[in-house]
């Protein structure tokens, strides 16, 4: 047979190394994001096979997702502005921890385009919670956790007006910031409390991504920062583009967030919010 379809030995191997027989389980689970089809797509190693496509931030009319009460209600949670919100550009899922190892239990994925997280539950490979950030407009390495699971981390890619307001651009070194979110995780509920989050705001940097200390040191985040050209673009007024502007510098910033010490200074308000929302 190899010599009939001209495969090396090589090819052979490459072959045996990826081939799960059927009825046989795959070693491993990959989450892949979906992008802008607003899925995760959950695929098997090292066979490659797409086992189960999940519904997160985009109606599936294939699998029924995005319809029904049930489904309508967990889209309505993530609209922003009073207005319908039906697609998403899902990025960087991350699994829930516990002493620093992935358990298994949880998997969050944010929407890269539209500064949104949403939780699905692994017990049924499910979409439960969609939540909108406040205070942002888009995110990209967004869904880091803490070592148990305690915060979820969002952050922003662009900088933005706070509170998804109206700015020129004349006034971006002002007007315009930063921004880290986390979002405290109830694993009880399996459910991320939209009262309670810590915002972090910095210069108007773009972010690329935010990752938790390491459990031998906890108290921490720490995110990479880009931009600090403060590049808005303007190629009308001879100005690179965007994308170019902001990359002139070989090195930029690196962040380092206290997450204890930011829990104390807004904890009072953290506090009085988590006993309204019950």
């Amino acid at each position: 047979m190899a010599q009939a379809r001209g495969l090396t030995p090589d090819d052979v191997v490459a072959a045996l190394k990826t081939y799960v027989p059927t009825g046989k389980y795959d070693d491993y689970v990959m989450f892949a994001s979906g992008g802008h089809a607003g899925q995760v797509l959950v695929i098997g190693l090292p066979s490659m096979r797409l086992l189960k496509v999940i519904g997160v931030f985009t109606p599936e009319p294939w699998q029924g997702y995005g319809y029904g009460d049930r489904h309508q209600a967990v889209l309505a949670a993530g609209e922003g502005q009073g207005k319908p919100l039906r697609w998403g550009d899902t990025h960087h899922p991350a699994l829930s921890e516990t002493n620093g190892d992935y358990d298994g239990q949880f998997l969050f994925i944010n929407d890269k385009a539209n500064a949104r997280v949403a939780v699905i539950d692994l017990r049924d490979f499910e979409t439960k919670q969609i939540v909108k950030n406040p205070i942002a407009l888009n995110d990209h390495g967004g869904t880091f956790v803490t070592p148990n699971t305690e915060w979820v981390i969002e952050g922003g890619q662009y900088a933005a007006p706070l509170g998804v307001g109206y700015a020129a651009l004349r006034d971006y070194s002002t007007a315009y910031r930063g921004m880290v979110t986390f979002w405290k995780f109830d694993r009880q509920q399996g459910r991320i409390l939209p009262a309670v989050l810590l915002p972090s705001s910095c210069r108007p940097t773009g972010k690329t991504c935010a990752m938790p200390a390491s459990r031998s040191a906890r108290a921490g985040c720490s995110a990479t920062r880009f931009n600090t050209e403060m590049a808005t673009g303007g190629i009308e007024e001879g100005k690179p583009p965007f994308e170019a502007g902001a990359s002139q510098r070989d090195m930029d910033y690196l962040h380092v967030i206290n997450l204890r010490k930011a829990a104390e200074v807004v904890g009072p308000e953290v506090r009085r919010r988590s006993r309204a929302s019950g």
